[in-house]
């Protein structure tokens, strides 16, 4: 701001500052010279003092902590992993989990990551979770361990409340050694999605207590009845309400826009929705609402590029989750529609690589039954009927209330020749969804492309449900 403010500046020199690594040059702004006074090169006050300065950040941070104002929501800092064994050798490669982790968490929009620099500086230290709230002033702190033993390699992670020093959340990751540099890549994009959500979760618990909910505590608590995993109806139903009241506070809130759109869109995806083409609408109109006040926010990108998927525009859905994935690349939502996208487009053989990638970042996603029913879909679509038994299988095991799964189960049997099988599949998708039939599957469940090579494939899986006796 030198030379661009009407104020003199009086140098004090570099200064020590708490938990940063180098000294920073620090000035400060006479109070009798705050005035309409052009700005001078070289104007100095000799009775400057640090107590007559203008706040730079720093003493209102410590300020504000002596006062127990509370930590900004999403506020976390990753501290140095453990070498647990000692291997200097190994050394590099727990650091550069750290950092990546630490970058990655700082792409989840709203977020407060406390630096890598910052944050190294209690490398190899005894620590004080509490304490260390309070220093960085976070609500959260992630520690963790990485142990090599023969050929394999341990990673352990825990998330834990700074205020209270309670365990919030923990993993562990077991691990054949290869390629270090990939095995990175892989643990941190997991981490990095197992621990979005277990934050939302974190800050929707704290929100439930709050005496007057704001708009991001209303978002928090959508987001987390989002996330409880089941795509039923009901958890769907509060999500959107807690988003729209969450709008209703703060119209501007880019965030539960997205919700909101997110909701929409996977409502229809998961064939929730009575009406398909308003709720397609009406996500539509809140993810443009959100890119046009946030451009390159990745989750807005990706839901568009869902919402296009799921609108027969799938080419334009492809390059709208590619784009997302160029903002973020721990998307794991995004390669799965891309897969879903490329059996739309007529080319089911291309689909199972990019949800394997989604399964890779994302193992315990909420969505991961969806997946793997895909992947059956496109089995069933190409006549590998018995590898689509075994993908539908693992989809039921993950979510029995699926209803579509077991049809489509049905279906796959059905064409195997294992007629009494695919009956008892379709009794107990009726008994989930008892209004399901061939036509409404056709119109909402898959309606959503004009390729003539999708088109024809499609006709097998109605096929084989006729086969199984699911009603027209």
């Amino acid at each position: 701001v030198r030379d661009k403010i009407e104020a003199p500046f009086a140098d004090l020199g570099e200064k020590e500052l708490k938990n940063i690594a180098r000294p920073i040059r620090v000035f400060s702004i006479p109070p009798q010279s705050r005035s309409t006074t052009p700005a001078k090169a070289g104007v100095h006050s000799s009775d400057a003092s640090p107590s007559t300065t203008v706040d730079t950040g720093f003493r209102r941070y410590g300020a504000e902590n002596e006062k127990g104002n509370s930590a900004p929501r999403l506020s976390i800092v990753v501290l140095p992993f453990a070498n647990i064994g000692g291997d200097p050798e190994q050394e590099y490669f727990v650091d550069g989990v750290t950092e990546s982790l630490t970058t990655d968490l700082s792409r989840i929009s709203g977020s407060f990551v406390i630096a890598r620099n910052t944050a190294f500086t209690y490398k190899g230290k005894p620590v004080d979770v509490k304490q260390i709230g309070r220093e960085l002033n976070v609500r959260y702190v992630l520690e963790g361990s990485v142990q090599r033993g023969g050929d394999r390699l341990r990673v352990n992670v825990q998330l834990i409340e700074a205020e209270t020093g309670a365990h919030l959340w923990a993993e562990r990751f077991d691990k054949p050694v290869g390629d270090l540099f990939d095995m990175q890549d892989e643990i941190v994009a997991r981490l990095a999605n197992q621990l979005g959500t277990q934050l939302i979760a974190a800050e929707a618990r704290r929100a439930e207590t709050a005496p007057h909910p704001d708009s991001m505590d209303l978002y928090f608590q959508g987001m987390a009845s989002f996330n409880k995993g089941s795509m039923a109806a009901s958890p769907m139903s509060e999500a959107r309400r807690l988003l729209e009241r969450a709008l209703m506070l703060d119209h501007t809130n880019v965030e539960a826009l997205i919700g909101i759109g997110m909701v929409c869109a996977m409502g229809v995806a998961n064939q929730l929705a009575d009406d398909r083409a308003a709720a397609l609408a009406a996500a539509e109109a809140a993810l443009t609402k959100a890119l046009s006040a946030a451009p390159d926010h990745p989750l807005a990108h990706l839901y568009v590029g869902i919402v296009e998927i799921l609108s027969n525009r799938a080419a334009r859905g492809v390059a709208e989750c590619e784009r997302a994935l160029a903002l973020d690349r721990n998307l794991a939502h995004a390669h799965a529609f891309i897969g879903i996208a490329k059996y739309y487009l007529g080319r089911p053989e291309e689909t199972e690589p990019h949800i394997q990638k989604a399964l890779r970042l994302s193992p315990r996603d909420h969505l991961v039954y969806g997946w793997m029913t895909v992947i059956g879909l496109a089995k069933l679509y190409l006549g590998h009927d018995e590898e689509a038994t075994v993908w539908i299988r693992r989809s039921m095991e993950a979510n029995r209330n699926f209803a579509a799964a077991h049809f489509l189960f049905a279906s796959a049997l059905a064409q195997l020749g294992r007629l009494d099988e695919a009956r008892d599949a379709v009794y107990t998708g009726l008994s989930i969804q008892p209004t399901f039939t061939i036509g409404r599957f056709r119109s909402t469940g898959m309606a959503t492309s004009d390729n003539k090579t999708f088109l024809a494939l499609r006709e097998r899986i109605y096929e084989g449900m006729r086969k199984a006796g699911v009603p027209e």
